[in-house]
C-alpha cells in the first residue's frame, strides 16, 4: 500500500464523507468529505504556486479547520510541512526560512508586508495567506481548483515534516520525520489509548507542536473519531464541552485549570474516558488531587519532536504519578551512562531510544546527527531518567540542567520533588548557576500558592533534613510565576540568565 500517511487517513476516516470530523468551538461543522476536499484544492494550489514533490512548505498560521487542511494538503501531495510557532518573530522566522529553504511560505495576511520581504529574501518562491477565518490568498486561489488531487506515492522512508526542535541550547535543529515515523507512532497510540470511532476528542492545542499535530490529530484519523476544535484552551468552553466528550488531551496547565474550576466535577466529566498529560511534567500533586476530585488518573506519557511518544502509563492498569510509564510497543528505551553502556534497574542515567518512530535526522545536519547516535544505532535524547522495578520510566532532568558542583553531580528533579513537597510551594524549578569555588552553586526558584508566604530560611532547613548538604541550594528565590516555553515547559535558560549574578557563597 502507498505509505504516504494520508492514503491512510484516507482509509481510515476521510473515505466516509458525510461522517462528522471536526466541530470548531464557534459551532462550525466539517465533514470526513469537506476537509478532504480542501485539502485536494489546497494541493492543487501549492502544486500551482510551484511547490514541487519534496519541497518544504513554511507555515506560520493561526489554528483553524483550514490550517488542517493545509498539513493534510502537503501530506497528499508529497511536500515536507514545516510548522511554525505562531509566537516567532520576525527575527526568528529569519532563520528558520534560511535554514530549510522553503518552496513557499504561508503566513497570516496581517503579517505579509513584513514576512514577504523576509521570504523574498531568504529566496522563497512565492508567499501565500491563510487567517483564522479561512481568508487569504491560499484560500481564493484554492477555488479555482477542483476537489481532485491522488494522494502521492511516497515509501515510508519519505520526509513528511520536518518539526524544528525548541532550541533552548543555541539554534533550534529541524527534526526530520518520515511518513513511517508518524504512521508507526500513530497507529501505536491508537491500539495504546484505545482510540475507536466512537471517541470525540477535545482538541485544544496549537497545531505547530508535536502533541497537537501529531499525538491528536493522528489518533482520530486513524480511528476514525470526532474532534472538537478549539482554538485555543479556555476554561468556559471546555466545560461547556465536556459532558459530550471521551478523551481530553492536554499539558499540565490544562488541569491546573480544570482544578481551579469549581464547576469541574465527576458528574461533568462523567463520560470522559481518558485524560492525557505530556510536553511538560505533571506534578504529583496535580495528578492527586486530579483523581481525588474526579475519579480517574491522568494519563502521562513521554515523548519529544525527534520520535513522538516514546513511554506511556497504561489505559488498562496503573498509572503511577511522577512516572511516564514503560516504553511503548516497538519502541525500545534502555537507561545508559556516559559510555553508553546500559545501566542496571534504579540507575540513573541518560535516556537512549530507537524504534520506527525515531526521526531520519536534522536537517542540513548530518555531523549534529552522527554525533546524537550511539555506535549501536541507539539515538541520545539527552534526558535523564531512570527505571523502577516495574519498569515505569522517571525523567530526572535533561541532561544539560545537570548540575555538577564541587564534582558532585546533582539532579535538579530530586532538589524539586522535596521542595513541591514543602509546605506552601506551588511549584519550584532547581538550576545550576556559575560559582567562583564550586564551579556551579546549586539555586532554586520557587512559586508559592495563592495566599501562602515563603520564607527562604525556611525552605532552606527543610531541605537540609531530606538531602545531603552538596544538594541543598545556596539560594532559594520566590517569584510570580516561572517562565515556559508555548506547551508549558519550564524555560530553565531564562532562569540561568536570569539569576547567574545573584548566586552567594
Amino acid at each position: 500500500m502507498n505509505a504516504n500517511l494520508f492514503a491512510h487517513f484516507l482509509v481510515r476516516s476521510l473515505h466516509d464523507r458525510d461522517r462528522p470530523l471536526l466541530e470548531t468551538d464557534i459551532g462550525d461543522i466539517w465533514t470526513n468529505g469537506g476537509l478532504a476536499d480542501l485539502s485536494a484544492r489546497f494541493a492543487q494550489a501549492l502544486v500551482g504556486a510551484g511547490a514541487r514533490r519534496g519541497d518544504r512548505i513554511a507555515v506560520q498560521v493561526d489554528k483553524s479547520a483550514e490550517a488542517l487542511a493545509l498539513y493534510l494538503a502537503c501530506l497528499r501531495a508529497g511536500l515536507v510541512y514545516l510548522p511554525l510557532n505562531t509566537a516567532y518573530t520576525p527575527a526568528e522566522v529569519t532563520y528558520f526560512l534560511q535554514d530549510a529553504s522553503p518552496a513557499l511560505f504561508v503566513c497570516r495576511a496581517g503579517d505579509e508586508n513584513v514576512l514577504g520581504d523576509i521570504a523574498a529574501a531568504a529566496g522563497v518562491r512565492a508567499v501565500l495567506t491563510l487567517d483564522a477565518d479561512g481568508g487569504g490568498s491560499l484560500m481564493t486561489e484554492a477555488r479555482q481548483h477542483v476537489a481532485r488531487f491522488d494522494p502521492v506515492d511516497a515509501a515510508a522512508g519519505d520526509l513528511a515534516v520536518i518539526i524544528y526542535t525548541s532550541g533552548t541550547t543555541g539554534r533550534s535543529k529541524g527534526a526530520m520525520l518520515t511518513h513511517g515515523n508518524l504512521l508507526s507512532n500513530g497507529e501505536t497510540l491508537v491500539r495504546a489509548w484505545g482510540f475507536t470511532g466512537a471517541d470525540v476528542l477535545i482538541h485544544a492545542l496549537p497545531l505547530f507542536h508535536v502533541h497537537g499535530l501529531f499525538v491528536a490529530t493522528h489518533c482520530v484519523l486513524l480511528a476514525g473519531a470526532r474532534m472538537l476544535f478549539h482554538r485555543r484552551f479556555e476554561i468556559s468552553l471546555v466545560m461547556r464541552d465536556l459532558p459530550r466528550t471521551t478523551v481530553l488531551m492536554g499539558v499540565p496547565t490544562f488541569y491546573t485549570r480544570l482544578l481551579s474550576e469549581p464547576r469541574f466535577t465527576r458528574a461533568v466529566a462523567a463520560k470522559v474516558r481518558l485524560f492525557v498529560s505530556g510536553s511538560a511534567p505533571l506534578l504529583v500533586d496535580t495528578f492527586s488531587n486530579f483523581e481525588a476530585r474526579i475519579g480517574q488518573r491522568i494519563l502521562e506519557r513521554y515523548g519529544m519532536s525527534e520520535s513522538g511518544m516514546i513511554t506511556s502509563n497504561p489505559l488498562a492498569g496503573e498509572r503511577k504519578g511522577g512516572t511516564v510509564g514503560p516504553a511503548l510497543t516497538g519502541v525500545d528505551v534502555r537507561i545508559a551512562d556516559s559510555e553508553d553502556r546500559a545501566l542496571a534497574q534504579d540507575g540513573i542515567g541518560a535516556i537512549q531510544i530507537r524504534g520506527p518512530n525515531v526521526f531520519a535526522g536534522y536537517w542540513n545536519l548530518p555531523q549534529k546527527t552522527a554525533e546524537e547516535f550511539t555506535a549501536d544505532g541507539w539515538f541520545r535524547t539527552g534526558d535523564v531518567g531512570v527505571f523502577d522495578a516495574t519498569g515505569y520510566l522517571s525523567i530526572v532532568g535533561r541532561a544539560k540542567d545537570l548540575i555538577i558542583t564541587g564534582g558532585y553531580n546533582v539532579y535538579p528533579k530530586e532538589i524539586e520533588l522535596v521542595l513541591d513537597d514543602a509546605e506552601g510551594v506551588l511549584e519550584s524549578a532547581v538550576i545550576g548557576v556559575p560559582h567562583p569555588d564550586f564551579g556551579e552553586a546549586v539555586t532554586a526558584v520557587v512559586v508559592a500558592r495563592p495566599g501562602a508566604t515563603l520564607d527562604e530560611a525556611l525552605l532552606l532547613a527543610h531541605l537540609k533534613t531530606r538531602l545531603a548538604n552538596y544538594k541543598v541550594p545556596k539560594r532559594v528565590h520566590v517569584v510570580d510565576d516561572l517562565p515556559r516555553t508555548a506547551m508549558g515547559k519550564v524555560q530553565k535558560a531564562r532562569l540561568r540568565e536570569q539569576f547567574a549574578t545573584r548566586a552567594k557563597r
